[in-house]
């Protein structure tokens, strides 16, 4: 009798130890079978941005230029205060000249804008003949990192530029000034159609900038330009160490097709 129920405990064990086991197999299997996770969807805004934050600024240029015959770059006049990478949606402010004025809340329209914005903000400032005019300072700055902007770009001058390196906020700007925009300027839109630095920037743009400089992505046209822009980076990519091999950037021309 003993002997029996050693052998039915035995072949209970076997029986749930084949169960768990088989459970382990099939929980391997769906792991397997499972999706990737995605980086990067460009259908959605974030995967959008995030996507664009991978691909360099100079293969966007180009994309823009072979796709639409654009030139949406800025000149060499747009510099950054620090060597920075970033992606977001313009958020656009004008500001237009007018000297002397004593209104107090001649500015407040460029202070709702930033309060505004969120995530992945760009803040894209137009303001009128301002090369030596500060279109913001520190705590502009310190107000857009707060609400998660991705930097700004100022056709302008830009001031406190030590606490800015300090927080690490990037914006680009034409100048370093310590003028104020204060009595000088008045609001004149948000969310408008501006020019900056020659390139025309809408609400809702992609704005990219890295060390090569910044480019202005239609947003109707964001989809083409980042996909030929993702290949330009592969095949420039893959050519430096065909070059090194080779020690011939021709024959790298000819392999991959571009320069």
């Amino acid at each position: 009798m003993n002997k029996l129920c050693r052998n039915a405990k035995f072949q209970m064990l076997g029986i749930a130890t084949s169960l768990g086991i088989l459970a382990i197999c099939l929980q391997g299997t769906r792991m397997l079978r499972a999706e990737p996770a995605q980086v990067g969807n460009p259908s959605s805004d974030a995967g959008l941005i995030a996507d664009y934050r991978r691909v360099e600024v100079a293969s966007v240029s180009d994309a823009l230029e072979q796709l639409s015959g654009k030139r949406m770059y800025m000149s060499h006049r747009m510099q950054p205060l620090f060597t920075t990478k970033f992606a977001g949606f313009a958020r656009t402010v004008l500001l237009k000249k007018d000297e002397g004025n004593t209104d107090p809340n001649a500015l407040n329209g460029m202070l709702a804008a930033i309060d505004d914005g969120s995530t992945d903000s760009v803040y894209v400032m137009e303001l009128e003949d301002g090369e030596n005019i500060a279109g913001m300072g520190g705590l502009m700055g310190t107000a857009m990192a707060a609400r998660g902007y991705a930097g700004a770009v100022i056709d302008g001058g830009v001031r406190d530029v030590a606490y800015l390196r300090k927080i690490g906020f990037p914006v680009y700007a034409t100048g370093i000034v310590p003028s104020t925009s204060v009595h000088h300027y008045r609001f004149a839109g948000s969310q408008i159609a501006i020019t900056c630095d020659g390139v025309t920037v809408h609400a809702g743009d992609i704005v990219a900038a890295d060390s090569d400089g910044v480019v202005v992505v239609p947003r109707a046209e964001a989809q083409p330009v980042l996909a030929l822009a993702q290949q330009m980076d592969f095949k420039e990519h893959s050519m430096y160490p065909v070059i090194e091999q080779t020690k011939s950037i021709l024959e790298a021309v000819k392999k991959f097709g571009r320069l």
